[in-house]
C-alpha cells in the first residue's frame, strides 16, 4: 500500500478497473435527470447514462460532491495509516468540486495532510494527471514531491474535443469565453480546447470528418507524447479517430475510455475527447 493516497472526482473518467488496479479513490459527482438524481458510476454507469441521453428529451445536470464526501475519503485514508492525501479535481472554473475538496481538507488537518490540486482541465486530462500521481505514490515519493510534479505536469497536459452538437454545452453554460459565438457556430463542427480551465473554440471546421482529422492532428503534430487517451461519448465514428491516432507512439500505451456522465452531460452524445501529455 502506497503511503500517499491519491483521490480524484468522477469527472476524471478513469475506467473502474483502472481505478481499482491503481488504488485510486474516487469521490463521485451527482447526475440529475429531471427529478431523478444518481451518484455517478455508483448508481449510474456510463452506458446507462448514454442510453438515457440518447433515448430521452431531458438534458441532464450535474452537481458537485458535498464537502462531507471528500472529508470521509480523507479520513478513510488516515484510518488506513496513510501519511497524506493528494486530491486532484476537475477545473474550478467549471465546477464547485475543487472548493468542496478544499473545505473538506480544512476539516481534517488534525488527522492527515491533504493537498488539493485544481487540475484546470476535465475528463482524461484530469485522469492522466491522476495516473501520474498514482505512479509516483507507488514509487514512494513524498506528498510535496508529487504535488509539485503534478502542478508542473499540468502545463504539459492538453485536452481537445469535438461535439456532435453545441446544444448541450450551450444549455449548460460550459462554453466559457466562446459563449458569444454559439449562434454562428451552430452550422459548423468546431474543435474545442480546455484552456485556462474553461472550454474555448480552438478551430472551426465545416464538416464532422474535417473536425475529427483536425482533432487527431493536434496529438499527432504535438511532438513526443508521454501519455495519450481518447474519451468516447457514444460516438459512432470513434473508430476513425482511433485509427488516425494509431500513428502516435506515446511512452505509455494509448488509453480509450468512456466519456462519463459528468462531462457527457455538457458535451452530449457523439462527443470525442483527445487528451495527451507532452513528453519532456
Amino acid at each position: 500500500m502506497a503511503d500517499i493516497q491519491v483521490i480524484a472526482d468522477s469527472a476524471c473518467d478513469l475506467a473502474p478497473e483502472t481505478v481499482e488496479e491503481r488504488g485510486v479513490r474516487i469521490v463521485p459527482l451527482s447526475i440529475r435527470f429531471g427529478t431523478e438524481e444518481f451518484v455517478d458510476r455508483e448508481e449510474l454507469s456510463s452506458k446507462e447514462f448514454w442510453d438515457r441521453v440518447i433515448a430521452g428529451p431531458i438534458v441532464p445536470e450535474t452537481a458537485a460532491p458535498a464537502p462531507g464526501a471528500f472529508q470521509r475519503a480523507f479520513l478513510d485514508a488516515a484510518d488506513e495509516g496513510r501519511s497524506g492525501v493528494l486530491c486532484i479535481t476537475l477545473s474550478s472554473r467549471l465546477s464547485a468540486t475543487y472548493q468542496a475538496a478544499c473545505a473538506a481538507a480544512q476539516l481534517v488537518t488534525d488527522r492527515i495532510a491533504v493537498r488539493v490540486v485544481d487540475s484546470l482541465t476535465v475528463t482524461m486530462g484530469e485522469g492522466l494527471l491522476v495516473l501520474s500521481a498514482a505512479d509516483q505514490a507507488d514509487q514512494g515519493r513524498s506528498l510535496d514531491e508529487i504535488t509539485t510534479s503534478i502542478e508542473n505536469l499540468m502545463t504539459r497536459t492538453r485536452v481537445y474535443g469535438v461535439l456532435e452538437s453545441l446544444d448541450f454545452a450551450r444549455r449548460g453554460g460550459r462554453i466559457g469565453g466562446a459563449a458569444h459565438l454559439v449562434g454562428s457556430l451552430l452550422s459548423i463542427k468546431p474543435v474545442l480546447e480546455v484552456r485556462g480551465g474553461v472550454v474555448e473554440v480552438e478551430s472551426k471546421q465545416r464538416t464532422r470528418q474535417r473536425s475529427l482529422e483536425y482533432l487527431a492532428d493536434k496529438a499527432l503534430k504535438a511532438g513526443p507524447l508521454e501519455r495519450l487517451a481518447v474519451a468516447d461519448g457514444a460516438a459512432k465514428d470513434i473508430g476513425e479517430v482511433l485509427d488516425m491516432l494509431s500513428a502516435a507512439h506515446p511512452t505509455y500505451e494509448t488509453m480509450t475510455t468512456d466519456l462519463g456522465p459528468v462531462i457527457g452531460s455538457h458535451a452530449g452524445p457523439g462527443a470525442i475527447g483527445v487528451c495527451f501529455q507532452l513528453a519532456l
